[in-house]
């Protein structure tokens, strides 16, 4: 069984994502680790580990979505009080990472916040961390320890197998320039062809689409990316599919930011679904929204976290 010999780990959570860490403990055959996250009067947050974590290997899972800042104090002073408690050593288990999209200057007198949350995790105590899906995948350099990157393509892949029997009649799409890596992998193990939405962003969270690239006429277009934030990429892509003829649209993505005006967007759009990960919790408006459905990670999550313990490779888990 899996937990035969994981009698020495402990996974500790947050308030960001307790469905999550609930599915992961359920994987790992362990019971969830006592700790109390709460806040004083004045909205500090006040933490307190409620069992022994002296030697051992823990596991601190929490995603830094809505509200940001708080879940992002929760993980440090977390990991803090791990270190305090001599805890073996720390993993910070970070599905979501957010901050991400700082990952350099773009403009004069701009913050890295990206190396800056890394920089914090690090001498907040943390020994290692675990990851899904950074929006820039060089950001995992900016750790001065081990970092382990996870992939959602192996849950969303074999959910387009299913879903989408007949390659011939799908393509996958990039809504930018900048995800063409991504849309080109998934086109490649699904033996579909690929296009291209070229989209030039005018402001922040504000995008404009210019051209297509490739032939999506009668044919299922798939959209994917690694998040939806404003849905603003997402639902203008899909616009554009539905001018060059494409017969129906989809969308998937790993993390489900889904922030400000994203819900009525999808609702309004070409979009006939959304399919998302488990790394942010869906809101009750995304429920009833009826675009929206949700796979779950936390087998991937739950296998990478025995593997590191066993000192196992996890070489096999990023595809």
């Amino acid at each position: 069984m899996i937990a035969s010999d994981l009698k020495d780990i402990k996974v500790f959570a947050g308030n960001s994502n307790p469905a999550l860490v609930r599915a992961v403990c359920a994987y790992l055959e362990v019971p969830q680790s006592r700790a109390s996250v709460s806040r004083f009067s004045d909205g500090e947050t006040q933490v307190e580990i409620g069992e022994n974590a002296r030697g051992l290997d823990c596991y601190v899972v929490q995603s830094t979505c809505t509200p940001v800042n708080d879940h992002l104090m929760e993980m440090l002073i977390m990991i803090d009080a791990l270190k305090r408690a001599s805890a073996g050593s720390i993993t910070a288990v970070i599905p979501y990472y957010g901050y991400a999209r700082q990952d350099r200057k773009v403009a004069p007198r701009t913050p890295i916040t990206a190396k800056l949350v890394a920089d914090l995790v690090t001498a907040a105590g943390a020994t290692r961390v675990l990851s899904m899906d950074m929006h820039a995948g060089q950001i995992q350099g900016f750790f001065d320890i081990p970092f382990d990157h996870l992939y959602a393509a192996p849950v969303l892949l074999d959910h387009i197998r299913k879903r989408f029997t007949d390659p011939r009649e799908a393509v996958i799409v990039s809504p930018d320039a900048g995800g063409v890596e991504r849309a080109r992998a998934y086109s490649k193990r699904l033996g579909c062809p690929l296009a291209i939405v070229d989209k030039r962003r005018t402001q922040p969270n504000v995008s404009e689409v210019m051209n297509l690239i490739g032939d999506v006429r009668d044919r299922t277009a798939i959209l994917v990316d690694d998040m939806a934030d404003t849905a603003g990429t997402l639902t203008e892509a899909a616009g554009a599919l539905k001018q060059h003829g494409a017969s129906r649209v989809f969308a998937y993505t790993t993390h489900g930011v889904l922030s400000g005006p994203a819900i009525a967007r999808l609702k309004a759009s070409p979009i006939e679904e959304l399919v998302m990960t488990d790394t942010i919790p869906l809101s009750a408006a995304g429920r009833e929204s009826g675009k929206i459905q949700v796979l779950s990670v936390a087998r991937l999550f739950g296998e990478a976290i025995a593997r590191i313990h066993r000192a196992d490779s996890l070489s096999s888990l990023f595809v």
